[in-house]
């Protein structure tokens, strides 16, 4: 079929073709975007934490007088919470993932700040840590007794070296690349610890804004001072259970009470909420995008097929079948919304530079670009289809007559 009739006819309508044009190449720049977004956020939300997300309860204690004996208290603590029925283990850590903190330390596998460096998720158990969290060992072992130090201890002598670490895969992978990480010296902390064990995975406390999966654990011994209590538990009765451990707590001393108890799965969902209305917010914009650009064509191109009722007329009284009529139609349909494509993946690139980056998103894969090409492409064609179907039914004879 020949483009010049077609490209004639555009010229004459410049301003509704141009707005055309202009709107599929809005609609591309934005839903490509947005689409990176979305896969940016839906990867966030599907995050491997390494834990036992379902069988874990975490409680946040405070203290609403002086307290002298927190040591003790919390030996006692910990007797009392492993005898309840349905505990599986109970550890004191100093941060838990999706929590408040979120300690971090800086890792070297050469003295002196040599070699290779990066940061580490800096968690902080005892030997009851790797249980109670379900983390996998996949090398060495799990830290002994002897080598746990008590943290109070530890912060009032900073020249204390911490003898053992174990640390996740992809810290181990960093640090000593297709070497066994085990046995092998970090310097973190105070000097060199030697590494113990690795993990498979476990993740950075803050999820969302670590780009790396690299943690360590240090075989620190906290008190609820200084820690959060993490229950593992079956995972009918952890609502029960997480009443039961409050009991128990002010059982023990009434002059503490439970700031917060809450499920991981809880946390997890408080921590990702934000995500979850912007992936809704993003999807809901770029479908009510998409709508009203198929709506314009739909719109334009009815308006086109009643304006050109005579030239329809006209090619079917000369033998123009039906099929040649809608080709027309879809034709010129394809060369507007590749103008607008075109277009549309130049201001796309130019958003993802200028706006998108700059607030912390990765510059734009280039996939994004022919999958939002295909689809606008794709919709223009639907969207024309049903005015071509009208315009190849209309008799030559009426045509001619309107």
């Amino acid at each position: 079929m020949a483009i010049r009739p077609i490209l004639s006819s555009l010229a004459r309508h410049r301003i509704a073709a141009g707005l055309i044009v202009a709107e599929v190449a809005l609609a591309l720049a934005f839903v490509s975007n947005a689409l990176h977004m979305i896969a940016e956020r839906v990867e966030r939300l599907n995050v491997r934490t390494g834990l036992a997300e379902s069988e874990l309860i975490n409680l946040d204690l405070r203290a609403i007088a002086p307290i002298e004996e927190h040591e003790a208290l919390t030996q006692e603590d910990l007797r009392r919470l492993r005898a309840l029925p349905g505990v599986k283990g109970v550890a004191v850590v100093n941060q838990v993932a999706f929590g408040d903190n979120n300690n971090n330390s800086g890792v070297n596998n050469k003295p002196d700040n040599a070699g290779t460096r990066a940061g580490a998720a800096s968690y902080e158990g005892d030997e009851h840590f790797l249980g109670v969290h379900g983390l996998k060992l996949i090398a060495g072992r799990n830290f002994l007794p002897e080598e746990v130090l008590n943290n109070s201890a530890f912060d009032k002598a900073p020249e204390t070296q911490v003898p053992a670490l174990i640390i996740s895969k992809e810290l181990a992978d960093t640090m000593f690349p297709g070497q066994s990480a085990v046995g092998k010296p970090l310097w973190v902390f105070n000097g060199s610890s030697t590494v113990v064990g690795v993990v498979e995975a476990l993740t950075n406390t803050n999820p969302s804004f670590a780009r790396t999966r690299h943690a360590l654990i240090a075989p620190l011994r906290h008190s609820y001072r200084s820690g959060t209590y993490v229950l593992r538990v079956e995972p009918a009765l952890r609502q029960q259970l997480i009443r039961q451990a409050t009991a128990v707590i002010r059982e023990v001393d009434p002059r503490r009470s439970v700031r917060r108890g809450k499920t991981l799965e809880e946390m997890r969902s408080s921590y990702f909420a934000e995500d979850r209305s912007m992936t809704w917010l993003l999807a809901g914009v770029s479908v009510a995008l998409l709508t009203v650009t198929a709506f314009g064509i739909v719109g334009l191109a009815s308006f086109w097929v009643a304006q050109r009722t005579r030239m329809i007329g006209v090619r079917r009284a000369l033998g123009a079948t039906q099929a040649q009529i809608r080709q027309y139609f879809q034709l010129e349909n394809l060369l507007l919304c590749g103008g607008g494509v075109l277009l549309g993946m130049l201001g796309a690139v130019a958003l993802s530079h200028f706006v998108m980056q700059p607030q912390g998103t990765p510059a734009l894969p280039w996939l994004y670009l022919p999958i939002g090409a295909l689809l606008l492409l794709l919709l223009g064609q639907l969207a024309v289809l049903a005015p071509a179907r009208k315009a190849a039914s209309l008799p030559a004879a009426a045509a001619m007559r309107a």
